[in-house]
């Protein structure tokens, strides 16, 4: 049977994502400006979206768990 896969087309995977993105970009402009204390903010900030990730996919808002098949 053929398995269905979102590849983390959900609200959780989406909103972790960009604000993982937004960090990289608050990092990568820290460190152009040579400012190491903005490049640990933006670590943080990606940091921060894995831990917003998971607890909306903890929510509900993740992709959907499938059910192992029984065997036949």
């Amino acid at each position: 049977m053929a398995r269905h896969y979102h590849h983390g087309n959900s609200p959780a995977a989406w909103t972790g994502v960009i604000i993982a993105f937004i960090g990289f970009c608050v990092g990568s402009a820290f460190t152009v400006m040579a400012q190491p204390w903005g490049v640990v903010a933006g670590l943080v900030i990606v940091a921060l979206g894995g831990v917003v990730g998971m607890a909306m996919r903890a929510a509900g808002m993740g992709q959907p768990r499938e059910e192992a098949e029984p065997s036949s």
